[in-house]
């Protein structure tokens, strides 16, 4: 789009939102009527929510481009019931009126929500209340048109965090499993303990091995005492809020003391493995050297007597030929 004459920048063209706010001032202007702030165009229905006046309000808001194809979506966390105010604002540059506004909580359509343009710019909002679980969730306004572009708040209760990696003790000694909410209260705190599928939760009451500290309202704390190999597993910590409920795994491993032995014991295994190969080995070496010597030692007497044998052999003609001379 090229700038009319007269609205160029310093540094080319003004932007399209721009021209289109200044089309729009420069319209009221010559109707005689001053040009409204975007937000404060909309108008205020807090009629809807005067049976809730006592809570606060959380006004939250999504900007959107008409060329993108990628949603926009905005997390809200929420611990207690609210009035929720809403708004979507997007730029088009063919004209507002060809455009088609609605609002979804997850599939289901709303209605009473409110719509209004300045200029090139069309705002979207929606006013409603929270007051259970039942009403949190995901809340999406679309623009339809030749791309539809959507925006979508997501309300969800404070998550709780535990620790991510698990906790490794020792069989007999003591640990203390913690769980805590940033910038929240819970209403309530229970911890399950789930060895396969089922959550089964700990009563403290009825076990002198569990004890569970509640000095801050924001976290809680579980001590396991005395363990056993059968402490180990998954521990669940549940809060409990007005608006939902959040949980954390925390994950226990209890070794019994012969676990860090373990590797010491394959290593001195293996030496002796290894001291009664060559034991072995020298000992076949051994006997095996000595039937070869007595071997040698057996040719060596062998030889002898046959030589003893050869000797009386070769002397007897001799004798005989001396007898003959003689005569």
């Amino acid at each position: 789009m090229r700038a009319p004459s007269g609205l160029l920048g310093p540094r080319g063209p003004l932007p399209l939102a721009l021209l289109c706010l200044l089309a729009a001032a420069r319209g009221s202007l010559a109707d005689g009527q001053p040009t409204a702030s975007p937000l404060t165009s909309l108008p205020i229905r807090r009629e809807m929510m005067t049976k809730y006046s006592n809570l606060s309000l959380e006004s939250h808001n999504i900007s959107l481009t008409e060329h993108s194809n990628v949603p926009v979506e905005k997390n809200i966390t929420l611990e207690r019931p609210s009035n929720i105010e809403l708004t979507c604002q997007i730029t088009i540059s063919r004209g507002v009126n060809s455009v088609n506004v609605t609002w979804k909580k997850g599939d289901e359509l709303l209605e009473n929500y409110l719509t209004n343009a300045t200029g090139c710019i069309l705002y979207a909002q929606y006013m409603f209340t929270i007051i259970n679980s039942k009403q949190m969730g995901s809340y999406s306004c679309f623009f339809g048109g030749e791309k539809e572009q959507r925006g979508t708040f997501n309300f969800k209760v404070p998550e709780i965090h535990g620790k991510n990696k698990p906790l490794i003790t020792y069989v007999g000694d003591s640990t203390v499993l913690m769980c805590k909410c940033q910038h929240c209260s819970p209403l309530h705190w229970t911890w399950y303990h789930s060895n396969g599928s089922v959550q089964v939760p700990i009563d403290v009451q009825m076990s002198e091995k569990y004890a569970i500290n509640r000095t801050n309202a924001n976290e809680t704390r579980l001590k396991i005492m005395q363990l056993t190999e059968d402490n180990q597993g998954s521990y669940w910590c549940h809060a409990v809020f007005q608006l939902g409920e959040s949980e954390e795994r925390v994950q226990l491993v209890v070794l019994s003391y012969l676990v860090p032995l373990k590797p010491f014991l394959g290593i001195v295994v293996e030496v002796a493995i290894l001291v009664a190969v060559i034991l072995l080995c020298e000992t076949y070496t051994q006997k095996k050297k000595k039937h070869i010597d007595d071997g040698k030692e057996f040719e060596q007497v062998e030889q002898l007597k046959s030589d003893d044998t050869n000797g009386v052999e070769n002397n007897a003609p001799r004798h005989r030929k001396n007898e003959s001379v003689s005569h």
